[in-house]
């Protein structure tokens, strides 16, 4: 669907794209080759869309997937997508916010056997990015085999860093997962164009993560918290603050870690930030 095309679609329906929901619709073929491709969806897998929209990703999603099921939170966008995917059968059309749906549970009408196999595809706005990210990385048992999202470009660079370049961001996301940019998307690929460009990331779970250690999640994020609080002072400084732990205590902890506690938590590794919550 061209950018001429959903405007007409909308224009016909009296809809006005709401910025509240970062309304930012996708209209580039190219781009969505490159989801789809990311996704690589087998014929037995499920897909969850986020804020499907007009539903451009989800004719496309429809072809491969058994079945997709598109969580659209604006109930206008939920009436387009039951006239434009009326000849798609395996299209499930949700009105309601992921953000507090209940992976799971009956009341959504998501049946518990479709989540066996399934995989979270989605163009979603930008101010859901971190919070939809942990909602699904946090899930021990109802998590999604892989996530496919377009997200703003800064967002994506941060997210899939490595040392010395590591956020508190970068940290959160690869302790559960392996993220992967797999191309860029220019803003004027949507309408109405965004003020930035954006990025198609590809985050795989770890099969064997290590938040299935007993504890070891709370305290690992405890810890991460604490050395970027002040991201431009040294590590020893910000443990010892954030933990109330004694200076020349946490000095020997590091270096029994072999890090340097003059270091900065941008450079560590999720491996060395694993070290410090199993060896406190």
């Amino acid at each position: 669907m061209s950018r001429v095309e959903i405007k007409n679609l909308l224009k016909q329906r009296q809809i006005q794209p709401f910025k509240g929901l970062g309304q930012n619709f996708l209209a580039d073929k190219g781009a969505l080759k490159t989801i789809i491709d990311a996704a690589d969806i087998k014929p037995d897998e499920v897909v969850l869309e986020i804020g499907p929209g007009t539903g451009v990703l989800t004719l496309e999603l429809a072809k491969y997937a058994k079945k997709v099921i598109a969580v659209e939170k604006d109930a206008r966008m939920c009436e387009i997508l039951e006239k434009t995917l009326k000849k798609y059968p395996n299209v499930q059309v949700i009105n309601d916010d992921i953000r507090f749906l209940e992976i799971g549970s009956p009341k959504n009408n998501i049946r518990r056997s479709d989540l066996s196999k399934y995989k979270i595809v989605a163009n979603i706005p930008y101010y859901l990015t971190s919070p939809i990210i942990r909602k699904f990385l946090e899930l021990d048992e109802d998590g999604p085999r892989l996530m496919v999202l377009m997200v703003q470009k800064e967002v994506g660079q941060r997210i899939t860093a490595k040392p010395p370049d590591m956020s508190l961001l970068a940290v959160s996301v690869q302790f559960y997962a392996q993220p992967k940019i797999m191309g860029y998307v220019s803003r004027k690929s949507f309408w109405p164009s965004p003020k930035v460009d954006s990025a198609i990331i590809k985050i795989t779970p770890r099969k064997a993560v290590p938040q299935y250690d007993s504890g070891l999640r709370e305290q690992f994020f405890k810890i991460v918290r604490s050395g970027f609080s002040h991201p431009r002072k040294q590590l020893i400084n910000n443990l010892s603050t954030g933990l109330s732990i004694p200076r020349p205590q946490v000095e020997t902890w590091l270096q029994e870690n072999k890090i340097r506690p003059e270091q900065r938590a941008e450079t560590l590794t999720i491996e060395e930030w694993i070290k410090l919550a199993r060896s406190i």
